[in-house]
């Protein structure tokens, strides 16, 4: 079943880096296109995995199976599917050498209950009712409804009571300066330049053999590979056109990993145009998904339909929409949308005309805009590309399309609800279309408030049929994860992955690699 990468996890097969000329393999030094906004899991850092300065309850080897971290096992559940029981490891220390315990875990879950916080992922452990410490090594959750894929939750990462109690959430201390009990420590973080993390001495799956790993954000494409063939950096992300210059490089080596990424644009309601569901409707039709697949992909990805990629087993083979330009015409000109100057159509006086933003420097999400905007041109309606920062797009999410991107993965409830639930309108980074369909959040809510697999996918097939016949997004593609390593490194491996990559890619497993004695 696809499913996303979590940022880190252990107990894998190592990874065996060789010789590298003189080289101290120990430090990697690695160029990541975004920045975290903050490294506390109390607003959401690390929430589907573990980042490498914390641990999660569980968390993920390489094939995404959920394993024991901070837990021994994975949890007792009761019959009636609303109890979950974890027994704690002992001995584990935080950083400051404060012991883990339970209470650190209730602070956790609580705190990211807690409405006065600005969590966005608040809403994703909305099933728990309580969460409780039965003495310092068992947890007890209780849930309002049997939430089906709860236990996929528990890889949050857990926050210190001690280092992050006392203090305001959102602009308190622990933002930049977290204390986790993961493999690897903050040692220090300029931002907007890089971060760099070495490892925990005292981490109790065992001292990490790579002492140094520095994550230096660049968020422009060409910067990032210009610094990698300059021998700046160790290692990179970077889109398909990029890497493949780097396909036959001395030095490096380009690795490729699937993902449940998808690239998509938001088309709000509230815009005059993108607000007539015929405009919505004949965009969807408009687009070649295949041809943006192999021309800005180069192969690397499929077409998307919506957030469910096509070989995922909740997936409606029936929305699957086809490239019909003559039929997309057809719905334009029976809403009244007619050629108007310069092809471009009109109705009421109003051009089929609305603004397109990308986040500047991202050549991936500038290949989709331009592509997108293209493909509209040929049936009338005009989409003019923008650029800017994201301090900018924000606030335009109501009334501009945006060049969007996500992609959970493990349950379908972790991106369908996100996405299209509009309970979430104006939540963080939630359903940035602005999408509203009533039938769909009582599917939405039918689906997650199940633990009736068949209940369930009747639930998610009807969201995706009705979000077929009104989508409030034009979905594009479902893109593959490239990275460029030095190949100082072998025995290299990746994941299925999720839309947020940033410490995820070869280097997922760092804490477990074998340098050369």
């Amino acid at each position: 079943m696809l499913a996303a990468a979590v940022l880190v996890a252990g107990l894998a097969a190592c990874s065996a880096p060789k010789e590298g000329g003189g080289r101290d393999l120990s430090a990697l030094t690695v160029g990541l296109a975004t920045e975290p906004d903050t490294l506390s899991p109390l607003l959401g850092y690390g929430k589907d995995g573990n980042p490498k300065i914390f641990d999660g309850l569980l968390q993920r080897n390489q094939k995404l199976e959920l394993e024991p971290a901070l837990a021994t096992a994975l949890p007792e559940v009761s019959q009636d599917g609303l109890t979950y029981t974890y027994t704690l490891r002992q001995g584990v220390k935080f950083s400051d050498g404060t012991p883990f315990t339970a209470a650190d875990v209730v602070f956790t879950y609580e705190t990211i209950l807690d409405e006065k916080s600005s969590n966005g992922s608040r809403d994703e452990i909305a099933a728990v009712e309580s969460v409780t410490a039965e003495g310092d090594h068992t947890v007890v959750f209780k849930l309002k409804y049997p939430y089906a894929p709860f236990v996929e939750r528990t890889v949050l990462p857990i926050a210190s009571q001690k280092a992050a109690g006392g203090q305001d959430v959102d602009t308190g201390a622990y933002n930049t300066s977290p204390v986790g009990t993961g493999p690897y420590i903050l040692e220090s973080w300029r931002k907007g330049e890089k971060m760099v993390l070495k490892a925990n001495p005292g981490y109790w799956g065992g001292a990490p053999e790579v002492k140094s790993f520095t994550a230096v954000f660049i968020p422009d494409d060409d910067v990032r590979a210009t610094r990698l063939r300059a021998g700046e950096l160790d290692g990179a992300v970077l889109p398909p056109s990029l890497s493949a210059t780097f396909e036959k490089a001395e030095g490096t080596r380009v690795m490729h990993a699937e993902s449940v990424d998808y690239r998509s644009v938001t088309l709000p309601t509230k815009n005059p145009v993108t607000g007539d569901k015929a405009i919505r409707q004949a965009l969807n039709l408009a687009v070649d998904r295949e041809l943006m697949v192999e021309s800005i992909l180069r192969g690397s990805g499929r077409p998307a339909y919506g957030p469910l990629p096509e070989n995922n087993p909740w997936f409606a083979p029936e929305t699957k929409v086809p490239h019909d330009d003559a039929k997309a015409a057809q719905i334009l000109d029976a809403a009244g949308w007619k050629a108007g100057d310069g092809g471009i159509r009109e109705k009421d006086g109003r051009r089929a005309s609305f603004d397109l933003w990308y986040p500047s420097g991202d050549k991936l999400r500038q290949d989709h805009a331009l592509a997108y905007a293209s493909e509209a041109k040929g049936i009338g309606v005009e989409v003019k590309v923008q650029a800017g920062t994201w301090e900018v797009i924000e606030p335009r999410l109501g009334a501009d399309a945006v060049l969007a991107a996500g992609g959970a993965g493990f349950d379908p409830d972790f991106d369908l609800y996100s996405t299209l639930y509009s309970g979430l309108i104006g939540s963080g980074w939630n359903n940035m279309g602005h999408y509203t369909d009533p039938g769909v959040d009582e599917a939405l809510v039918a689906g997650r408030e199940s633990d009736d697999e068949d209940e369930r996918r009747e639930a998610y097939t009807t969201v995706q049929q009705r979000f077929a016949d009104n989508p409030g997004y034009t979905y594009l593609t479902h893109i593959g994860h490239d990275y460029v390593v030095s190949d100082a490194y072998e025995g290299l491996t990746t994941q299925l992955e999720p839309h947020d990559h940033g410490m995820g890619g070869p280097w997922w497993n760092l804490q477990d690699w074998s340098l050369p004695q």
